[in-house]
């Protein structure tokens, strides 16, 4: 599988003043540009300029080699890598939609943050200096002199940029265009940021079974993570570059800071009853076991709660498999309502796993039990990776907010499926699925605004169960 490399950079005159930005794209292997973009984006301060280029490159990438494309983001901004890695919060109210812009692009790649010295990231540093005096002059900036040779078979192109000011990109048999918004500080030193949960995270889990947080495709970190306050800190006013201090930037629409002016789409995620398998904590993808008497009870639990003020569920969609359309079905018939299968809400397929325990599993595939834990496109002999899992289980959860816009819907569904909307929803790092345990029966909630982002507003809530 090939590997890339984005190096992106921005950066302002006077801060705010003349802006641009700038990123390359490069093959991992030997080095080589496949892309430049840049822009000038007319008055900005630096951040929004790195976020720019960051999101220009993620931009460029994904047009260049799709979805799950593994790369290594490379910055000399301290700030942005560490934003992104979910360490730092986001604290500037003019920064956290670029942040969401950029962490919703990411989460689509495997990537790996990088903080590197500004020597080490000349290439996108030129772009962003040739942007920001295209900039001072009120000119777009064009491909010059000084940028890569063309590629045979490429092309150079002129694109429009989200924000003020015009961008252009070079690509190697590929076109892109040069999207996004960043920040800028002096960099400090420290280590590189990484998305990767380390391999003894990755066992807090457990599926009908075990409860199985799945990663989705790459693993961006969040915007509201460890306090950043080394000098970075929240990209208002501290650190320079060229000799300018950092300001603030108007605070946009849709940053989840004010209140929604539509109403919600509610989805309630509903996991389902007891079955044999999760009695023995067994491994239950697309096998197909009843509910336990037990399962019926906490299936009729949640169906009582659920027919109560204030839920008022309108729809009910349900996995195909046997335990969630029985727990579905007793909601259903509680409500007043017809089930409604949607395949997406499956669990994972866990191939020869399906049955056996984690210890028989560790015993009878050490290697491929490595393989899965530590990488999200690897899947269990003969099944479903978590990477596949989570493309699947996005399409239908845009599916059912666009389908049932303003209704209040309840999923049932299973731990895969149920988690991944969760960190959809919250942006969350790759680690956080193994930081979150969802119960038999359990209740979350998550509110999509069409002005905004989506809110968790509930997670595993088993008080039906007491």
């Amino acid at each position: 599988m090939t590997s890339y490399v984005i190096e992106a950079d921005g950066g302002s005159r006077g801060n705010p003043g003349p802006a641009g930005y700038g990123a390359v794209v490069k093959d991992a292997a030997d080095g080589q540009v496949l892309v430049e973009t840049a822009a000038s984006i007319g008055t900005q301060t630096n951040n929004v300029a790195e976020y720019r280029g960051l999101i220009a490159g993620l931009t460029s990438l994904l047009d260049l080699a799709g979805d799950g494309a593994k790369v290594e983001v490379r910055m000399d901004s301290k700030l942005v890598v560490e934003q992104m890695a979910g360490r730092w919060k986001v604290k500037n109210e003019g920064l956290r939609p670029l942040a969401l812009e950029a962490a919703a692009l990411a989460r689509r790649l495997k990537v790996t943050w990088r903080w590197i010295p500004r020597e080490r990231n000349k290439d996108a540093d030129r772009l962003a200096n040739e942007a920001m005096d295209a900039a001072a002059k009120g000119r777009p900036w064009t491909l010059s002199g000084s940028s890569v040779p063309e590629a045979p078979g490429g092309r150079a192109s002129g694109g429009g940029a989200s924000g003020t000011g015009t961008s252009g990109t070079r690509a190697s048999g590929s076109r892109t265009s040069g999207t996004g918004t960043s920040e800028r500080g002096t960099p400090k030193s420290g280590p590189p940021a990484t998305p990767t949960a380390p391999a003894e995270d990755l066992l807090l889990f457990d599926t009908d079974n075990f409860d199985t947080g799945a990663p989705g495709v790459g693993g961006v970190g969040g915007v509201d993570g460890v306090d950043g306050s080394d000098g970075e800190g929240d990209g208002s006013g501290t650190g320079t570059r060229e000799g300018a201090a950092r300001t603030a930037t108007p605070t946009s629409p849709g940053t989840g800071w004010r209140a929604p002016t539509s109403v919600a789409t509610s989805l309630y995620l509903l996991r389902h009853g007891e079955t044999p398998l999760s009695v023995e904590r067994r491994f239950s993808g697309l096998g197909d076991p009843e509910l336990t008497p037990n399962g019926v009870a906490q299936a009729e639990a949640a169906a009582a709660k659920l027919a109560a003020k204030p839920y008022g569920i309108q729809v009910i969609v349900s996995s195909p498999l046997r335990r969630a359309r029985a727990t579905a079905e007793i909601v259903a018939a509680r409500a007043g309502l017809e089930v409604l299968v949607e395949e997406g809400l499956r669990e994972t397929d866990f191939g020869d796993w399906e049955g056996h325990t984690f210890t028989e599993i560790q015993r009878r595939w050490p290697d491929e039990l490595a393989a899965w834990l530590a990488d999200p496109s690897a899947a269990p002999p003969g099944g479903e990776s978590f990477g596949e899992a989570a493309r699947r289980v996005q399409a239908t959860g845009d599916m059912l907010v666009e389908r049932y816009e303003g209704k209040t819907v309840l999923a049932v569904s299973h731990v895969t499926p149920i988690k991944m909307l969760l960190r959809f929803a919250l942006l969350a790092p790759l680690g956080a699925l193994y930081r979150m345990h969802l119960d038999l029966s359990a209740l979350s909630l998550i509110e999509y605004y069409a002005d905004g982002p989506a809110v968790v507003k509930a997670f595993n809530d088993t008080s039906h169960l007491r």
